[in-house]
């Protein structure tokens, strides 16, 4: 077979000029052309034409519609093993084959779906090759290698994408090429608004796996994967909203392994109420000090532990639907759509799930979307909890209270009833806690008391459920509930935000903890100061702690002094505080008055004796005089001008005051006052906005029924280490060999002691039974 007057060229035949006149293959010619580029000039020369002559020969055929070219492997090997060994010489001969990655790419635009698929797959790498090598810049054969990934070809697929995503990547390694990135993002965004559903498939495909990756981690990324949502194609509104929705998961993930991985190296510290009781109450005191000072290294162990996780959970947050530049337009536009499809339950439900999360996390007002949750809002409905989950999320404190106050009746009315089932009446409840902690102003006197007597229920879920929704508006508003269920909160005067009341920020976020700071570092709280500060006790058992000035003042006075001055004052006090205690508990909380009047004898008290108290006063009231002083200190932060310092500062001290209500939570704080420190903290809207409800933590504590293959499956594995079941004869019977001890001690030989006692025992049970047998009454016609 000859073209254009060259005639049927073979590999083999080749030899290199002025060299050896020995025959070669392509790849020992391929490395000779490595090794000396100008010695095979002319052997390149020939081999190029040829490779010219095939490809016209091919481009002949597949006009003239032959089909034994497809047919035909041999023809597509030898074309196929032409291109790669090009693809490999050209960057040792860039002006001979400066041509060749035009034609290339020429050939895969035009006549791509008529090639063999090796042929196709060989000609493909070979212009991967060449991009790689940067002889094709990759926005010029962008579009094509989208385009080769809708031809159906498993294996081109995978190898067209995975170079989209590494080319890429390398470009945006070092930095953001922004210049390069925003033609490559406009090619893929029209791919996207696409009708064609193949190539609008794997466009966003493309885009989301780079966001995923954090290369194109920007906001027109994240509009054009959220446009995605509105596609004609069922399929690409799917695969959009599935990214939505999973890319927290994905997240979470990743910082869960994380996680794990640094809690192998630093465990965490678990202290419980035992190790703190045994520490103080069991024990020779020598052993009680050792107990303290390591109870004492534990919680220091646990506030550093707690500063780390709050340094690291600062909030970073981040999710694409943050980045929305209309997001009323979008949340609006999606529920439109949500309204007149005709999906499957699970496409509704998605839709659902990304409209709630983009009212919740953007804070807006979708007032038609309440109503249509109503609807669902039944025990029997099928994935309820995640609907109900939607539907807490969708709540924020912008959202007017009679818009919502529907869908809470629902769901109050629908599932804690007396004829619910226990994990209905559960799930409603924490329900009604996750609702009315993002919007307390649902919430009614009746209503709140009546919920919170599921509390004396046996089941553990119904009765946990309860006691959250208690220890709630104990901090919200503690005077909904009765009086014995307030307990001690921090302020009684608490009271929810008014509809659209906003706290405006007049100052620095924390600067009153840096106001009320001692000057104390973190390093100080070893043993020394601990054992220091739980020395001095005052009545109620809360630690004091002694300022250097007392110390001082302290160190110059007298016994006998002392404790002659500290006769009066320290027995007002005990009667103050005894007066007090009395009064709190006949009152409980008291009205406000009195307690304000309460307060203002005290401040009075204080301000006598503040005149009068000298270097030779109480430790007690030292404490108190300096407890009122310090209120009224000026503070050096008079100018309003705040430091690099006092800002890290500022992030300690809240990093503290986390690590402490942690310890609060779990009891482990028996001093101070922190130990009266709310167990609970009530988060900010922005806080809630940003937190993503999980359907899981509505179900806590719910013991699910077993089904019949599970209760199987539990059986069956309890046999699997136990035999199978014999009777004691049977083992007997089937038992070979000699006879047992046992059966042996029968045969022996009794001693002649034992064998004289067992005579007389039997002689002497049987005249008891002789005698016995005289007694008996046999009847009138008894026989003998």
């Amino acid at each position: 077979m000859a073209c254009h007057g060259i005639p049927d060229l073979k590999p083999e035949w080749l030899g290199a000029s002025g060299k050896t006149a020995g025959k070669m293959n392509l790849l020992t010619l391929q490395h000779k052309m490595k090794i000396d580029p100008e010695g095979y000039e002319t052997e390149l020369a020939l081999l190029y034409k040829h490779f010219d002559s095939l490809l016209f020969l091919f481009q002949q055929q597949s006009a003239l519609s032959f089909s034994s070219i497809n047919g035909d492997p041999t023809v597509s090997k030898d074309l196929g093993d032409m291109a790669m060994f090009l693809a490999h010489v050209t960057p040792y001969y860039p002006t001979q084959l400066s041509d060749y990655p035009c034609k290339l790419a020429d050939l895969l635009r035009s006549s791509a779906k008529s090639l063999p698929s090796s042929l196709r797959c060989h000609l493909t790498k070979a212009l991967i090759l060449l991009i790689n090598r940067k002889f094709v810049d990759i926005g010029e054969t962008l579009g094509l290698f989208m385009a080769l990934q809708t031809l159906g070809d498993r294996t081109l697929r995978k190898d067209a994408f995975s170079h989209v995503i590494h080319s890429i990547r390398r470009m945006n390694q070092k930095h953001k090429n922004e210049t390069q990135n925003r033609p490559l993002q406009n090619i893929l965004f029209t791919m996207l608004q696409e009708e064609d559903e193949a190539k609008a498939k794997r466009a966003l495909i493309v885009l989301c796996d780079l966001h995923r990756r954090r290369v194109w981690f920007d906001e027109r990324t994240a509009n054009a994967i959220c446009t995605a949502c509105f596609h004609p194609s069922s399929k690409i509104m799917n695969a959009a909203l599935s990214f939505l929705l999973g890319f927290e998961k994905i997240e979470e993930a990743d910082d869960s392994d994380v996680d794990s991985s640094e809690d192998d190296k630093n465990p965490q510290v678990v202290l419980q109420r035992e190790d703190v009781y045994k520490a103080h109450h069991k024990g020779t005191l020598a052993s009680k000090k050792k107990k303290q000072a390591k109870l004492q290294r534990a919680i220091r162990s646990m506030k550093r532990q707690q500063r780390a996780n709050s340094e690291k959970d600062t909030l970073n947050y981040y999710s694409p639907l943050n980045h929305l530049i209309d997001a009323q337009g979008f949340a609006e536009k999606l529920f439109s759509r949500l309204q007149t499809c005709n999906e499957r339950f699970e496409v509704k439900m998605m839709i659902l799930k990304v409209i709630a999360r983009t009212v919740g996390l953007h804070r807006l007002i979708l007032l038609n979307f309440y109503p249509f949750l109503q609807k669902y809002v039944q025990p029997h409905q099928r994935d309820i909890t995640e609907l109900l989950a939607s539907a807490v999320q969708a709540c924020h404190d912008m959202v007017p209270p009679d818009a919502v106050e529907p869908l809470f009746r629902q769901v109050v009315n629908q599932f804690v009833h007396d004829k619910s089932r226990t994990e209905a009446i559960a799930v409603g409840l924490n329900v009604v806690r996750e609702i009315c902690l993002r919007i307390p102003l649902l919430m009614t006197e009746d209503l709140l008391q009546d919920l919170v007597l599921y509390r004396k229920s046996h089941e553990k879920a119904i009765s946990t459920a309860a006691r959250s929704l208690i220890t709630l508006f104990r901090e919200v508003c503690p005077s909904l509930l009765v009086k014995k269920d307030r307990g001690r909160p921090t302020n009684p005067k608490a009271r929810p935000k008014a509809f659209g009341e906003v706290n405006i920020a007049s100052n620095v976020s924390g600067l009153e903890l840096l106001q009320n700071d001692d000057g104390e570092d973190d390093s100080g709280e070893d043993e020394e100061n601990d054992s220091d500060s739980s020395m001095f006790d005052n009545d109620e058992g809360e630690a004091t702690e002694i300022t250097d000035n007392a110390h001082t003042q302290l160190s110059d006075e007298g016994n006998d002094e002392t404790e002659e001055s500290d006769v009066g004052l320290d027995d007002d006090d005990e009667s103050d505080q005894s007066e007090e205690e009395e009064s709190d508990s006949e009152d409980g909380d008291g009205d406000e008055d009195e307690e304000q009047e309460d307060s203002n004898k005290r401040k009075r008290k204080l301000s006598d004796y503040a005149g009068e108290l000298n270097a030779d006063t109480s430790l007690r009231a030292l404490k108190r005089i300096a407890e009122s002083t310090r209120e009224f200190e000026s503070s050096d932060l008079a100018d309003g001008i705040l430091s690099n310092e006092d800002f890290k500062r500022i992030k300690e001290l809240k990093a503290k005051e986390g690590a402490k209500l942690a310890l609060g939570q779990h009891g482990l704080l028996r001093k101070g006052p922190e130990a009266k420190s709310p167990a609970f903290k009530v988060p900010s809207s922005e806080e809630l906005s940003l937190k993503r409800v999980n359907p899981s933590v509505l179900e806590t504590n719910i013991r699910r029924k077993m089904t019949k293959e599970e209760r199987l499956e539990l059986v069956k594995a309890g046999r699997e280490d136990r035999g199978k079941y014999q009777a004691r004869a049977a083992i007997k019977q089937k038992k070979t060999g000699g006879t047992s001890n046992k059966q042996k001690e029968h045969k022996k030989n009794m001693p002649m002691v034992a064998k004289r006692a067992k005579i007389v025992r039997s002689r002497q049970e049987r005249k008891r039974l002789n005698r016995i047998a005289g007694k008996q009454f046999r009847g009138k016609k008894a026989w003998k």
